[in-house]
């Protein structure tokens, strides 16, 4: 049975002479794996579709396992993230945490719109910083391991000044502090910000501008919160932290 999606690809694996293997995320079935024959063949009608980070309509036959991509037909290239080393890297590692905490054939028309809206803003200058802080704490939530970022772990306090706790797996207030000796400081920006990103739709945000103290604030708060709860090695989260050191 053929099928049209809208989707993105988020990885490519060749497979033989001709072959690649494409995993995409789509508006419609989620996840999915096809084979698309002769892609790697510069004459072939799916070499330009066949593309990390391509978004468009794509037509496949659906089979128990790999589907066999039959068409396509490219909406975005994205040729601003291609064409940007910084950018490819950043899109990299989220789809490579998209592809970690995600099963395949389960629909999830707004993790699709998020990860669209994300390519869309980096493609169009927005920082990619924010973006990314934002993408992960939806990674977060999506693997059922996000930070408690709305109130005081302990107390449940929601108003006042809060350091973020490893151990506890989110804010603790001032007045419970003790708990933990190892807690991270927040300056009150950053705590904001880190309970606005839980939230948030990238379709509201703006042409957004934040200190560079603050985005690394927020970027060690994750980065250890990643490392400590959620298990998964990132390769391309390597390559973009040797990456950032040049930036």
């Amino acid at each position: 049975m053929l099928q049209k999606v809208e989707g993105i690809v988020i990885r490519k694996v060749d497979y033989g002479e001709s072959n690649v293997i494409l995993t995409l995320f789509t508006r419609e079935n989620g996840k999915i794996g096809v084979m698309a024959r002769g892609a790697k063949k510069p004459k072939s009608r799916l070499s330009s579709v066949a593309q990390l980070f391509t978004y468009g309509y794509f037509v496949y036959q659906k089979n128990r396992g790999l589907g066999s991509l039959n068409q396509g037909e490219i909406i975005d290239s994205f040729r601003g993230i291609k064409e940007d080393l910084f950018k490819t890297a950043y899109c990299a590692y989220m789809v490579e945490f998209l592809d970690k905490v995600t099963e395949e054939n389960g629909p999830n028309p707004y993790l699709f719109e998020h990860l669209h809206q994300s390519f869309h803003l980096l493609d169009e200058g927005v920082d990619p910083e924010v973006i990314l802080s934002i993408f992960e704490m939806k990674m977060l939530v999506q693997a059922g391991i996000g930070p408690q970022v709305n109130r005081c772990v302990h107390c449940g306090r929601t108003e006042g000044t809060f350091s973020f706790s490893m151990r506890e797996g989110g804010f603790l207030c001032e007045r419970c502090l003790a708990i933990d000796p190892n807690v991270l400081p927040l300056t009150p920006a950053a705590a904001r910000l880190l309970h606005l990103f839980y939230h948030f739709d990238l379709q509201r945000l703006g042409n957004v501008t934040l200190k560079q103290s603050t985005k690394d604030e927020i970027r060690t708060v994750l980065s250890m919160y990643i490392e400590e709860f959620s298990g998964i090695y990132f390769k391309s989260k390597k390559f973009l932290n040797q990456l950032s050191k040049f930036q």
